[in-house]
């Protein structure tokens, strides 16, 4: 048996905000701190990762000045109990100096690629998260039946029930004019 490294055992109350400051960056790049609890994530496969990082590319020439585009960066939606996440994309403000921590209110666009491991995060408790903290977009990428083509699911935040409703779902090339205008075909990104 395997004994858990020191910075896995928790107190009654959790991993504070401190407490994960205090990790190591190579520990942070793997987890996700849920109401004090630590998740570990796996590593994405490359394929993820490729995809990701062409959409983060094509986010990144589309929104022009004052945004800012990061793959894989903490996302701190509340301090206690502390809730940390890693969107695999997210888009906010570029004037937020690098040393500050990354917040809800800064943010204009989350995205998450589902992957089998991730169903249930990234269909209900991420979007529930992310609506909470304020944040106006997200975009849920999953796999199809074909493995040439991915669906793109758009969601727009309601103010009154402070929840995403639906905005749109793509199968192929699609065009946004909000948060900033974007034409893509995500099989072009595969």
């Amino acid at each position: 048996m395997t004994a858990l490294p020191d910075w896995m055992l928790l107190s009654a109350s959790g991993l504070s905000a401190d407490d994960y400051e205090a990790l190591p960056e190579e520990v942070c790049r793997r987890i996700e701190i849920v109401d004090g609890a630590i998740v570990v994530n796996p590593a994405p496969r490359r394929s993820h990762q490729i995809f990701a990082r062409r959409l983060a590319n094509a986010l990144e020439a589309a929104c022009g000045p004052g945004l800012e585009v990061s793959t894989d960066v903490d996302l701190r939606l509340r301090d206690v109990p502390l809730l940390n996440r890693r969107p695999d994309i997210v888009v906010y403000d570029s004037s937020l100096p690098d040393e500050f921590v990354l917040r809800a209110e800064h943010c204009v666009l989350v995205v998450e690629l589902m992957s089998p491991g991730s169903v249930t995060a990234d269909r209900i408790d991420k979007p529930g998260e992310y609506a909470a903290g304020g944040i106006e977009h997200f975009w849920r990428i999953e796999n199809t039946d074909d493995p040439e083509k991915l669906r793109l699911f758009r969601y727009v935040l309601d103010p009154t029930t402070e929840t995403y409703a639906p905005a749109a779902v793509h199968d192929g090339p699609f065009a946004v004019t909000d948060p900033f205008t974007l034409n893509v075909d995500l099989a072009g990104l595969l």
